[in-house]
């Protein structure tokens, strides 16, 4: 639901255009034409002088940030079991995600727990998100009409399961695949911003006729999919015994249209690829979200330099619940970490004075707002043409007394900020959280 207005916001303005350098402003206005930006200005040309203008003062303004893998279902039990497979306790699946997911089923619980989802999700710095729901197709259409009814905007999954599951949480192939095909015809345009993308939860949980029926309704309804990738070398080697042949992981999913060859694809981790992975996903333009958080916690870090310097795109995702915090400004710091221990592990070797390697600041930050938005068209970016999502942040609860730049400004929000920093969210022109000025 665009907003069909002009008017602007004017503060300091921050966005990246190219992944090398921030753009930063200490005093611009940024124009919203009809839910979609129509660029950033010093002064307001003629054409727009008398336009409403939102004075946030010093504040800082930046676009939305996307978060392209979590699992909305599994909020509630945030921030637990990480250790649990290391103590010898089981699986965190067993324990914590299927159980939770299981509740599901039930329409209230499903309800209680969306809402307050949606709640905390609206207090973060994230304007878009691919996300999971669970196997259950009434709580995932009312996941998409809580979301809808906040203003949000995102891919919404209603998950699909046929093998390798928990009792109550199994689907037949018919039933998975009937089920979702009743879905995408019930939601198609009914949620405006928020809409269905296809998603088998990986390769172990879905037979190969529930894939190739995933992927025919994929083309027919032209509908993007989602799923995880490589992920673990345990994932990979059950991968390789439940389906022998294959080159990479990815072929598994490439056989049947959802590895990107008929609609847009997302896949989260993509922690161990191949040669034959890293040029499927070049060749299919694999969208990678990347979960440094999560991925760290089984001591394992993404090839993401290799991945941008392949011209293989990318963003961040939460992976909520693999993660304690849905705040994307603590993906982007985590972004930052774990190629810096990449680089010190695989490139500097024993040369002391090596230039520090990994991802910049600029480099994180447009990960997680354009190059995530680009799985939307063009978002992420206060250019000309992009949807006009926005974050406005109020930082004097962590300033000090010395005169900041724009650049620092936005270093430290994403260091030491939190949900208290912010004032205002729009998305496409809407404002949905906050206050205008």
């Amino acid at each position: 639901m665009m907003e069909n207005r002009v008017f602007a916001l004017k503060g300091a303005v921050v966005y990246t255009e190219e992944k090398e350098r921030f753009i930063c402003h200490d005093n611009a206005y940024v124009v919203c034409e009809n839910g979609v930006s129509a660029g950033v200005y010093r002064e307001l040309p003629a054409n727009y002088k008398d336009i409403q203008v939102m004075d946030y003062g010093s504040h800082v303004i930046i676009p939305g940030l996307c978060d392209l893998h979590l699992h909305a279902p599994q909020y509630g039990f945030r921030g637990l079991g990480r250790n649990i497979e290391a103590d010898g306790w089981g699986t965190w699946f067993d324990i914590y995600a299927f159980p939770e997911e299981s509740h599901y089923r039930d329409l209230e619980y499903a309800a209680r727990a969306y809402e307050r989802f949606t709640h905390d999700l609206m207090k973060t710095t994230t304007t878009r998100a691919v996300m999971f729901a669970t196997i259950h197709r009434p709580a995932t259409e009312l996941l998409m009409s809580i979301l809808y009814k906040k203003g949000f905007a995102a891919y919404v999954g209603k998950v699909n399961m046929d093998r390798n599951s928990m009792e109550g949480l199994v689907e037949t192939t018919e039933e998975s695949l009937r089920e979702t095909e009743e879905w995408l015809r019930d939601c198609r345009g009914l949620y405006g911003p928020v809409k269905p993308v296809i998603t088998p939860r990986y390769v172990p949980t879905c037979t190969n006729q529930l894939l190739e029926g995933l992927g025919a309704l994929a083309e027919k309804y032209n509908v993007p999919v989602q799923s995880h990738l490589s992920e673990g070398l345990d994932e990979i080697k059950w991968v390789n015994e439940l389906e022998p042949g294959l080159t990479c992981y990815g072929e598994a999913y490439d056989r049947y249209g959802l590895m990107g060859s008929a609609v847009p694809a997302v896949m989260a981790h993509c922690v161990f690829p191949n040669e034959a992975e890293m040029e499927l996903m070049r060749e299919r333009k694999v969208m990678v979200a990347h979960c440094p958080e999560c991925n760290m916690f089984a001591a394992n870090i993404a090839p993401v330099r290799e991945y941008l310097d392949s011209g293989i795109a990318v963003g961040l995702g939460s992976d909520m619940a693999g993660v304690g915090r849905l705040e994307m400004f603590q993906v982007v710091k985590h972004a930052i970490l774990a190629s810096r221990v990449r680089w010190a592990q695989t490139e500097q070797g024993d040369d002391p004075d090596a230039v520090m390697g990994g991802l910049s600041w600029s480099e994180a930050f447009y990960l997680a707002t354009k190059g995530g938005g680009s799985f939307w068209g063009k978002a992420g970016s206060f250019e000309p043409g992009y949807l006009f999502d926005a974050v406005v942040l109020d930082d004097t609860s962590i300033a000090d007394l010395s005169r900041r730049s724009t650049c620092e400004r936005i270093e430290r929000l994403i260091q030491a900020g939190d949900d208290r920093n912010i004032v205002a969210k729009y998305i496409e022109g809407r404002l949905v959280y906050g206050s205008g000025k």
